[in-house]
């Protein structure tokens, strides 16, 4: 038997043309460790939305009912060669209630049970997700536990490399997302240090609200003296850029630069030994990242990945994470939304270009059921 199920499509063809569509998936019946979930909320990502859109034209896009056709742009459309003609599906998490399972005892026992999954499809009615990572999310709801992996386990994968590297301070960028409020509660709760940065007074007083100490608005005209006064007083060496394009990173490491320059007491034109380092984990702005190194020769920029990071953090590692996630899904690991969405309302015009702006603290939810 099979499950006939609707499903975001996202396909670019050679030519530039970018479809995104509402269709008809089959699903086939779950074996062995596999569960098949009624998927009933997903968050929108920026992850999804680099395969859902990328750097296409929505503002003259072609829209109807289920349904866009973009125009996207070089180098997007070169950079992206490995997929043009693939029909692919998108979605990367979500929550919702098992209703089949495959013949193995672990799928067996989530039967009817609301849980957490990361299908890949999770923009659909219905999904096959692997029994070993689901999360049960007992009497928690789906729109409430639709957020429990990516950016729980990423934001305590910050904390956890922070750790791992030798460092009790952290600089966040775009601090006042969801993922920057649930990382200023993991710091507080952890004893480390936390230098949130922000563009706009009204986030400065939201992450002050929640006990956030050090918070820096980049468009102060006294921004870098800010930065430095917050990294002189946490010794705030590691950071973390959802931006990626621009010169943000480039402030943050000749602030450290700065700092730690200062506490020198003889010179070296090599500048200081200090270790600094920017780990880049998005690309909100598609733009180059712009460095102008006068930071010395001690300094990094590195990709920052959930995936390699678990794996090198070890089973023992992640398992402690996620029963940290689960158990406190309604507090430190809660998130917000802006607006609920159906898969045919995802793909209306106003919708897909707001959600697609990734603006602070507007993320969209989709509930394809509703």
């Amino acid at each position: 038997m099979t499950t006939t199920s609707k499903q975001i499509f996202s396909t670019l063809d050679a030519d530039g043309t970018l479809t995104v569509e509402v269709g008809e998936a089959t699903i086939a019946d779950p074996k062995g460790t596999q569960v098949l979930v009624k998927m009933e909320a997903a968050p929108i990502n920026p992850s999804d939305l680099a395969l859902l859109f990328s750097a296409a034209d929505l503002e003259n896009a072609e829209y109807s009912t289920g349904k866009i056709v973009a125009q996207m742009p070089e180098p997007f459309l070169s950079g992206a060669k490995g997929r043009h003609g693939q029909k692919a599906v998108v979605g990367n998490e979500g929550a919702g209630t098992v209703v089949a399972t495959g013949d193995d005892p672990m799928a067996q026992a989530l039967m009817g049970q609301r849980v957490a999954c990361v299908p890949g499809n999770a923009f659909g009615e219905y999904c096959i997700a692997d029994a070993p990572m689901c999360l049960p999310l007992g009497d928690i709801s789906s729109v409430e536990g639709a957020s429990a992996f990516v950016n729980p386990m990423t934001a305590l994968g910050f904390v956890e490399t922070a750790k791992m590297e030798g460092h009790n301070a952290i600089i966040h960028l775009a601090a006042a997302s969801n993922l920057g409020q649930m990382l200023n509660r993991i710091c507080q709760e952890d004893d480390m240090k936390l230098v949130n940065i922000v563009r706009k007074q009204e986030q400065v007083d939201l992450l002050k609200s929640q006990g956030a100490e050090y918070v820096v608005n980049s468009s102060d005209d006294d921004f870098m003296a800010q930065l430095r006064s917050a990294i002189d007083a946490t010794d705030a060496y590691l950071g973390f850029d959802p931006i990626g394009g621009g010169k943000m990173v480039d402030a943050c490491l000749k602030a450290m630069e700065q700092v730690a320059s200062s506490k020198m007491t003889e010179f070296s034109r090599y500048g200081s030994n200090q270790d600094k380092k920017m780990y880049q984990y998005g690309r909100l702005d598609l733009g180059p990242t712009i460095l102008t190194p006068s930071y010395g020769l001690q300094w990094h920029v590195a990709g920052w990945l959930l995936t390699p990071f678990l794996a090198k953090a070890g089973m023992e590692t992640v398992i402690r994470m996620r029963t940290r996630v689960l158990q406190n899904m309604k507090t430190t690991f809660a998130s917000n939304y802006k607006a609920h969405v159906n898969l045919e309302q995802m793909l209306e015009k106003d919708a897909a270009i707001d959600y697609r702006a990734m603006r602070t603290g507007e993320k969209y939810l989709v509930t394809p059921h509703s």
